[in-house]
């Protein structure tokens, strides 16, 4: 009752309906800063040649329960990671998607290129095995003060050969899920490293960050994901933060933690565009097809 009387309120007292003296102000914003284009056709069987932005795609694999999409993921990027356990969540939830094929044979043919981490919670027969194949592992476990998921972003950064890394998105499969420190240092990660596009995926939600540095468009892929939707205030308050394409959209509207932050919304059109002062999470649901 609580949450819904705060929903209600929200949508009452600060989502208005944008003026067109507003609207005005947010193309010119568009206008002088630089337009960021998101999408999440990764999520497509086949990723349209028209995307905008073309990109590159890594995909990292942490350890949590992989999502149903995984193996399409796989088939769309062009560098294979697992963090640390991730490679027994490779190993054992994989074949598990292919159940009429050996799973020997799956393991095969979804054979990471890197497997980094500290090395504390991957099983030695799967490290053994991927080894064998020529998976490339790179031990990091006197470096304590990140997390795999971070090693794992630097080591696409800076070693990862034979990679257009001039437009590159990194998706990261069990992001989500399982304990909330280990999500919290995950979304420590794409703030710390919010010149990259890093994708933080579940079954249920995506998550990547909106910088406050461009004006962001968001092309909505309605055949896999919304209409739910948020955006949520990250490192700082944000005191003006403009949309449009939402059911609830917010003008010239100041959020925070403690204060009003836009959770439970709906994506109303294709295309949303999001300008703010402040580093925003973006946040939608993918449909259970």
């Amino acid at each position: 009752m609580l949450r819904l009387q705060s929903i209600i309120l929200a949508k009452a007292k600060h989502l208005t309906v944008p003026s067109p003296s507003s609207l005005r102000l947010v193309k010119k914003r568009m206008i002088a800063m630089d337009l960021m284009h998101h999408s999440s056709c990764f999520l497509l069987p086949t990723i349209p040649l028209q995307r905008r932005p073309s990109l590159t795609y890594a995909l990292l694999v942490l350890n949590q329960n992989l999502p149903r999409f995984t193996p399409l993921l796989w088939n769309h990027a062009q560098l294979h990671l697992c963090a640390d356990g991730g490679a027994n969540r490779l190993y054992d939830e994989m074949p598990l998607f292919f159940p009429q094929e050996d799973a020997s044979d799956v393991r095969r043919r979804y054979k990471p290129d890197v497997i980094k981490g500290d090395m504390d919670s991957i099983r030695r027969e799967v490290l053994e095995f991927y080894a064998s194949l020529g998976t490339e592992i790179v031990d990091k476990s006197h470096d304590q003060d990140t997390t795999d998921l971070h090693k794992c972003v630097t080591y696409i950064r800076d070693s990862a050969s034979g990679l257009d890394k001039s437009n590159l998105c990194i998706l990261v499969v069990g992001a989500l899920g399982g304990r909330f420190d280990h999500e919290m240092g995950n979304l420590n990660v794409i703030c710390r490293f919010s010149y990259m596009r890093i994708v933080l995926l579940s079954n249920d939600s995506l998550i990547h960050l909106l910088p406050r540095t461009y004006c962001h468009e968001i092309h909505i892929q309605t055949s896999v994901e919304g209409p739910h939707c948020g955006l949520i205030p990250i490192g700082t308050p944000s005191k003006s933060s403009t949309t449009t394409g939402l059911q609830w959209d917010l003008n010239n509207t100041a959020m925070e933690f403690g204060g009003l932050v836009s959770t439970s919304n709906i994506v109303k059109e294709e295309k949303v565009t999001v300008q703010s002062d402040c580093d925003l999470l973006w946040t939608i649901s993918i449909k259970k097809l």
